[in-house]
């Protein structure tokens, strides 16, 4: 088996020696995406709500490259800087998944890049 690179300019360019995704046989890696809008290089705003969206639409964006949907998702990991606005994440991620969701584990870290509010990674089977 060999591993392909999965780029796509709707999502932020890699800002270093890793691939926005990695796929693998029928499973594709998505590397963690900020919430980056890739047509501004900006945050798609400053509150939990939009970041989420934002990450969340970059996830998706790397899937449709693969010839994947959020579908295909099996595997989240959420990244927070701050748990307490967990409720909020946890809404607008609702509206992008559907039954039966995927597993998900989600963390308080001490920072994220650039200052963001959430960092999100997903791991997708055909």
């Amino acid at each position: 088996m060999s591993n392909k690179a999965i780029s796509t300019p709707a999502a932020p360019a890699a800002i270093g020696p890793y691939s926005q995704g990695i796929a693998a046989g029928n499973t594709a890696y998505i590397s963690g995406q900020l919430p980056i809008d890739s047509a501004t290089g900006e945050f798609a705003g400053q509150d939990i709500a939009s970041q989420t969206r934002q990450s969340l639409t970059n996830v998706k964006s790397i899937l449709e490259a693969n010839g994947m949907t959020m579908a295909n998702v099996v595997k989240t990991t959420v990244l927070l800087a701050d748990i307490g606005e967990f409720a909020a994440m946890n809404q607008v991620y609702a509206e992008f998944f559907s039954e039966p969701y995927p597993a998900r584990a989600a963390y308080q870290v001490a920072a994220l890049p650039k200052g963001a509010k959430v960092e999100i990674e997903a791991i997708a089977v055909k």
